[in-house]
This record gives C-alpha cells, sequence and structure tokens, in this order.
C-alpha cells in the first residue's frame, strides 16, 4: 500500500497533471499517512480484522476534476478546500448510516453467489493493476488494451524476475513469499540502476567530496531519512458552508456512493477470502465499517480526500494475516514512512516492483469463482456482471452497482421474488436512480 503515500500527493497538489490545484504535496502527504494510520488503527482494535485502510484511488481523482472545477465554476474561492468540505459532508453522512445499521444491512442482504463474485471480480481488478502498472498491458485506441511486444525492456525483465521468483515461493509454502520476492527484485533494480534512492540535500558539491567517507555516510542517510512534512498547509482548512451549498450537493451524493460500495465490496472481498464470513454474515460488521468513516471524516480534516478499506489488504490476509495485529502493524509503518520517504518514494514509484506481488494475490482470490452457483442463473449472472464489470468499469463501486441493480430485477422475473427480502429491490432502485439523475449530470 506505500505507493499511496506518493501517489496522493501528487494527485491531489496536480503535480501529476501539470496543474497545481493550490494543495501542499507535503501536507497531503502527511494527512495521508496519519488518516490510513488512524483509520486502520480503529478497524484492528474495534473490529479486529487484518483490513488496512488509506484514501482511495478513484476517489482521488473524483476530487481532482470535478469537485474542485464545479467548485471553482461556482464561485467558491478555493475550490480544493470546498472539495474537502464535500468529502468531509459524505464522510459524516456515511459514519450516521454506520452508527444506524443500514450498511450492515446492505452488507448481509448481498447473497452468498454475489460476495464471491466480488472476491473474484477484485481479484481481477488487482491483478490488471499490476500488469498494467508495470508496462506489460498498454493502451491501445482500437482494442482498448493489448500486451506490450517489448519483452526485452528492463521494466518487464524486472517484472518478470520477480513474477516467477514469488511464484516458485509461493509454491513451496514460504512464508512471507510476497515480501521476499519485492525485496529481491528491489536489490536488482537497484544493481541495475532503475530504482534509485535519493535524499533532500544530494548536490553536486556532496558528489565533489564523495572520497570522504564521513560526507558518504551523511548523503546515504539523508536518502534513507527525512523529516515529516508539515501538516499546516491543508490543516483544518475545509469550507463547509459552501460544501453544504445547493450546486454541491450532487457531488456529496457521488462520494457517499462510492465510499459505501467500495467498502462493501473490499470488506467482502477480503473477509470472503480471509474465511470470515459465518453463514453469508460478517461477525463485528457494524464495528468494521465504522473504520472507514471515521477515516474520511479525520482525512478531510487533515487535508486529504476519501478513506477506505483498501483491497491490497488481501496481500496480508494471503500470507497469513487474520487478526487486528495485522492492522496495527500497518497503522504503524504508515506513521514511520513519515520519516523514511526516499526509500518508500523508491519502491512506491517503481511499478515493476509491487506489481508481480498484486498478479499474485489477483491469483489468489480468483479461486472464489468455484464457489458462485453457477447452475443458478438468477445467481450467477449478476455475480459475473460484478466479477467482469468491476476490472473493466475500473472501479469497485460501479462493477458492484452492475450486480447490485441486475439480481432483484432477474429474482423477480424469473418468479423467485420472495428469495429477495425488501433491501434489495430498494437499492437496485436508489441505484437506477444515482446512475440516471445524478452520476450523469456532474
Amino acid at each position: 500500500m506505500a505507493y499511496i503515500i506518493f501517489v496522493q500527493p501528487a494527485v491531489l497538489s496536480g503535480s501529476m497533471f501539470g496543474k497545481p490545484t493550490g494543495m501542499d504535496f507535503g501536507a497531503v502527504t502527511a494527512a495521508t499517512c496519519l488518516s490510513a494510520a488512524l483509520a486502520t488503527a480503529v478497524m484492528a482494535l474495534y473490529a479486529r480484522y487484518p483490513i488496512a485502510q488509506a484514501p482511495g484511488m478513484g476517489e482521488n481523482f473524483f476530487f481532482v476534476f470535478t469537485a474542485i472545477p464545479v467548485a471553482a465554476k461556482a464561485g467558491f474561492g478555493e475550490g480544493w478546500q470546498v472539495a474537502l468540505g464535500v468529502v468531509f459532508v459524505s464522510g459524516v453522512v456515511f459514519l450516521i448510516l454506520s452508527l444506524l445499521g443500514l450498511r450492515e444491512m446492505i452488507f448481509n442482504a448481498v447473497s452468498p453467489s454475489l460476495k464471491n463474485g466480488i472476491a473474484a471480480g477484485i481479484g481481477l481488478f488487482v491483478a490488471f493493476i499490476g500488469l498494467q502498472n508495470t508496462g506489460l498491458i498498454v493502451k491501445d485506441p482500437g482494442t482498448a488494451v493489448k500486451l506490450n511486444a517489448h519483452f526485452a525492456s528492463p521494466d518487464l525483465l524486472i517484472f518478470f524476475t520477480g513474477l516467477l521468483l514469488t511464484a516458485v515461493l509461493q509454491a513451496r509454502r514460504v512464508r512471507g513469499a510476497l515480501l521476499w520476492g519485492m525485496a529481491a527484485v528491489t536489490v536488482l533494480a537497484i544493481l541495475l540502476k532503475l530504482a534509485l534512492l535519493s535524499g533532500p540535500g544530494s548536490s553536486g558539491a556532496a558528489q565533489d567530496v564523495a572520497g570522504s567517507m564521513l560526507v558518504q555516510r551523511f548523503q546515504i542517510a539523508k536518502a534513507i531519512v527525512a523529516s515529516p512534512p508539515s501538516l499546516s498547509p491543508t490543516f483544518l482548512k475545509l469550507d463547509l458552508a459552501h460544501a453544504l451549498s445547493l450546486k454541491m450537493l450532487p457531488l456529496i451524493f457521488v462520494f457517499l456512493f462510492m465510499l459505501v460500495f467500495d467498502a462493501i465490496g473490499t470488506l467482502i472481498g477480503v473477509c470472503e477470502q480471509a474465511g470470515f464470513m459465518k453463514d453469508n454474515r460478517l461477525p463485528r460488521a457494524k464495528q468494521a465499517m465504522l473504520s472507514d468513516a471515521v477515516g474520511t471524516v479525520a482525512g478531510a480534516a487533515l487535508g486529504t480526500s476519501t478513506v477506505t478499506s483498501f483491497v491490497e489488504s488481501a496481500a496480508g490476509v494471503a500470507q497469513g494475516g487474520r487478526t487486528g495485529l495485522t492492522g496495527l502493524v500497518v497503522a504503524a509503518l504508515f506513521l514511520l514512512a513519515l520519516f523514511f520517504s526516499p526509500v518508500i518514494a523508491m519502491v512506491g514509484s517503481y511499478p515493476p516492483i509491487t506489481a508481480p506481488a498484486l498478479v499474485i494475490v489477483g491469483a489468489m482470490m480468483i479461486q472464489n469463482v468455484t464457489k458462485i452457483d453457477w447452475q443458478d442463473y438468477s445467481e450467477s449472472i449478476p455475480s459475473f456482471l460484478i466479477l467482469i464489470g468491476i476490472p473493466l468499469t475500473y472501479s469497485i463501486a460501479d462493477g458492484l452497482a452492475l450486480g447490485l441493480m441486475s439480481y432483484p430485477i432477474i429474482k423477480l422475473f424469473s418468479g423467485r421474488s420472495r428469495e429477495v427480502g425488501w433491501l434489495p429491490y430498494l437499492l437496485a432502485l436508489v441505484l437506477a436512480l444515482y446512475f440516471l439523475y445524478v452520476r450523469e449530470r456532474i
């Protein structure tokens, strides 16, 4: 999950796109680590599950490309402050829904086949992200995506080395196979100068006196350890007054939708893989669902976008994580990362190092397709829509919506309406209205 520490500020500050948003890079970095640590610790201590949380991918792009421009176009001054206010309000609503138990009701209303379809779909999504990030799968104007034929490129050599090494270790049941694989290719990437440590203060003058052992050690230390960035440029800078205006109201619903269904989808997928489900229900579901609500509210106050459960938690589960101790370690490492940003930057900014782990985790999660009731088309078709919808829409929330809208309709018109409670029908109606009258207009 370390990549989010650097991707998040690059997105929210606009540096990734060459269009500054006004948000400070360092402050967003600090807000990202602190909100991730807080939400993950709440999950670990209150729900006791090995599920880590951080600002979500997808929500951050919507924050920059939709929320900020809409606020700026409305003449609300600093658009990013209004956008933070919108995220804060959506988090508060999300928290209320969690306390009322509505999210738990939605969670329990999803059938076992749909739950396994979500887990398998997330597995495909994770693997697809890994293959894209490393450059093996590339964009194509004719077919959307295609295979990169340049197999001899250094990036792909690092990726395939990591993938095959991790797969062999996994097949031999070596504990920590994912970690050992990443560690090995990190060393290889450094030796080939494909991944470099470069800390603040590295200057030409320092290189001129590189013969001095003391200076060399100082430069190495500077390339590993750095002071945590200041949080003050974004802390409590949210604009709640304008966020609650009628013009921003649709955006609150969009963020709420993404947060609800991203969180439920990821929670189902990871918990299904870990074997936590009991009679199609998750023990302590309400406690588990409070953590991302708390994280989102705190994250907006600190200066970052929506915090949610991370699908990468499946990697920890795959390596044996079953309790809140896993989450506490992740939370501590997010805080520690504030002091070791150059190292995290090196690993997180070179996708061929982490991509093999994502592909291996995807392979582990896809096995849930065997638990789908393929003989019952009223179960298998909605499950398949989720399975294929998540990676193809590049969104857990949108893929989940495809299955949740189709499920009660197929049950109703196949004469099996009594198998479905009232909530799935209400969800299908709400989702349809959302896509027709809210999402389409933004």
